[in-house]
C-alpha cells in the first residue's frame, strides 16, 4: 500500500477531537461531525429517539428555518445529509474547499442549535412512519430486524432497530428530543472530522473556527453501553405477496472493542471475504452458478466497536430456501474440516488488499474509521498496521473461524415467503450446533 499523508488530530479543551485528512488530489472536501450515540444508547422506550432528532436537527435553528438550512447548502452546490447508525449519528456535507468555511458554521448550527419546532415536528413524524412503513413492506429489511432480535434478544438495544418503534415514533415530543439532546451530544463524544485538499493554512484557519463554533459544547461524560451478549436461535417474518425467501445466516463475531483486549478482527474479515466476495467465492460458485438457487447471495464480517457479525445472506425462492440452507452448511462444514484452498486463499488476500486501497479513496469511508478509531481506541490507527494484520493471518487461523462457526448457535432470520418446514430446517441446521 502506498504512503499517504498522516491524519492530523487536533484536540479541544472541552475533549472534542477534530481530524483531518490530506486527500490533496481532490477538488471537493467532506466534513463530518459524528456523535457517540444511535440506537445502542437507547431504552425500549427511547428506541428511535437518535434517528427522530437526526432528521429534525434539520428543521431549524435561532437562526435559519428548515428551507434556509437546505438553500445555504444548495447554493454552494453541496450535499448535505445525515445518517443514524448503532453507535453513532453523523452529519456531513461535501462541496468546493473554499467554502470550508461556511460548512463548518452550518453543520456547528444544525448539531448544536436545533429547536425542534412543534409544527415541524409533527409534519417531520409523518415523513419518518412513512419511512418505517418502507421498511416493514421490505422483506430484506426485515430479514435483517429478525436477525439482530435472533442474535441479541430483546433486552439489548442490538436487538432493536435502528428507525425505532412506530409506537415510540408517534410519542416523541420536543420535551424528550431536547433532554436526549442534552445528555448525548457533548464534547467528549464529538469528533469533527474533514478530508480533501487540507494546506496548511486551511487547517490553522479550520482549527481556529471549530474552537470557536464547538468550544463552549458541555465535556459531558463518555456514552458507554453493556456489552451484547450473543443468543442464537431462529426467526421469521411472513409479508403477505412476497414470492421470495429472504434467509439471513449469522454468527457472533469479535467487535473493535475486543481489539482494545488483544483481540482481532482480522481471521474474521479474511475468512468472510474468502467464502463470499466475488462470482469466483465458493459461496458464489457453489449456490449461484452450479446450483442455481439465488440471484443474489453475500457474506460479510460486519465488524463495528460494539457487535461482530459474521453474515451470510441470500435472497432465493420459497422451493428453493430448504436447498439453500443444506448447501451452506455443507460449505462451511467443508471449509471448517479442509481448510480454505490455495486458489481461494490467495484471492481473498488480494481482494482485502485492493479494498483497502479503495478505502483510502473515499473520503467519506476515512472520515468514519477515523471517528471509530477515536471513540474506540482514543487514538487513529494506520492504515497500514490494519492491513498488516489482515496480511498477517494464516490459513490455519481461517479454518479455526469456520471450525468456531459449526460449533456455535448461528442466529437465521427467514422473511417473505416462508414455508412452514422452513423455521424447522434452520432450527436443526444452524440454531442447535
Amino acid at each position: 500500500m502506498p504512503a499517504s499523508p498522516a491524519p492530523l488530530l487536533s484536540p479541544l479543551p472541552n475533549g472534542l477531537r477534530l481530524v483531518g485528512i490530506a486527500m490533496p488530489h481532490r477538488h471537493t472536501l467532506a466534513l463530518s461531525v459524528f456523535i457517540r450515540t444511535g440506537s445502542l444508547h437507547e431504552s425500549r422506550r427511547d428506541n428511535g429517539i437518535s434517528h427522530v432528532v437526526e432528521h429534525m436537527a434539520f428543521k431549524g435553528t435561532p437562526t435559519r428555518n428548515c428551507q434556509q438550512i437546505n438553500l445555504a447548502a444548495e447554493q454552494l452546490g453541496a450535499d448535505l445529509n445525515a445518517y443514524t447508525d448503532r453507535d453513532h449519528t453523523a452529519y456531513q456535507i461535501e462541496g468546493l474547499a473554499d467554502d470550508l468555511p461556511t460548512f463548518v458554521e452550518l453543520l456547528a448550527d444544525i448539531v448544536l442549535n436545533g429547536t425542534f419546532p412543534e409544527e415541524e415536528l409533527a409534519r417531520e413524524r409523518q415523513v419518518i412512519l412513512h419511512e418505517l412503513t418502507e421498511v416493514q413492506e421490505d422483506p430484506a429489511a426485515m430479514a435483517f430486524q429478525a436477525f439482530d432480535r435472533a442474535a441479541y434478544g430483546a433486552s439489548h438495544p442490538a436487538g432493536r432497530p435502528i428507525i425505532g418503534q412506530r409506537a415510540n415514533i408517534e410519542r416523541f415530543s420536543r420535551d424528550e428530543l431536547c433532554t436526549y439532546v442534552r445528555r448525548q451530544y457533548t464534547a467528549c463524544n464529538t469528533v469533527v472530522a474533514v478530508a480533501g485538499p487540507l494546506t496548511a493554512t486551511r487547517w490553522r484557519a479550520l482549527e481556529r473556527q471549530v474552537a470557536a463554533c464547538f468550544g463552549a459544547m458541555p465535556t459531558g461524560q463518555p456514552n458507554t453501553v453493556a456489552p451484547a451478549l450473543w443468543a442464537g436461535g431462529v426467526r421469521q417474518h411472513r409479508l403477505a405477496g412476497s414470492s421470495q425467501t429472504q434467509v439471513v445466516i449469522g454468527f457472533s463475531a469479535p467487535t473493535l472493542a475486543d481489539e482494545t483486549r488483544g483481540g482481532s478482527v482480522a481471521a474474521d474479515v479474511l475468512a468472510a471475504t474468502l467464502l463470499g466476495e466475488g462470482m469466483s467465492s465458493p459461496l458464489l460458485d457453489d449456490i449461484r452458478e452450479r446450483r442455481g438457487l439465488a440471484y443474489y447471495v453475500a457474506c460479510s464480517a460486519d465488524v463495528q466497536p460494539l457487535t461482530g457479525q459474521f453474515v451470510i445472506e441470500a435472497a432465493t425462492g420459497a422451493k428453493e430456501a430448504s436447498e439453500y440452507l443444506g448447501a451452506v452448511a455443507q460449505l462451511l462444514t467443508r471449509l471448517a474440516q479442509d481448510g480454505p484452498q490455495d486458489v481461494d486463499w490467495a484471492r481473498a488476500r488480494k481482494q482485502l488488499a485492493v479494498r483497502a486501497l479503495r478505502h483510502l479513496e473515499q473520503p467519506g469511508r476515512r472520515l468514519e474509521t477515523a471517528a471509530q478509531d477515536l471513540f474506540t481506541f482514543g487514538r487513529l490507527r494506520d492504515p497500514h498496521e490494519v492491513l498488516a494484520r489482515l496480511q498477517a493471518v494464516s490459513p490455519a487461523e481461517v479454518q479455526a473461524v469456520f471450525q468456531r462457526l459449526v460449533a456455535s448457535p448461528a442466529a437465521v432470520a427467514l422473511a417473505g415467503h416462508v414455508p412452514t418446514r422452513l423455521r424447522e430446517q434452520a432450527h436443526t441446521l444452524w440454531a442447535t450446533a
